[in-house]
């Protein structure tokens, strides 16, 4: 499953972790996360991440 990163502050949004404080469980795709999450660490919207490539 693929990572997304915040174009904002750099938090790396990984799949197989999730984001429990945000109850994104474990194992959710990006592409699935509700419209209205926002990143944990800045609070902007899905739209300003964009594929993380290692």
């Amino acid at each position: 499953m693929k990572k997304f990163e915040c174009t904002v502050c750099g938090y790396i949004y990984d799949p197989e972790i999730g984001d429990p404080d945000g109850d994104i469980e474990p194992g959710t795709k990006f592409e699935d996360i509700p419209d209205d999450w926002v990143c944990p660490e800045c609070g902007v919207g899905k739209e300003d991440f964009e594929p993380f490539e290692e």
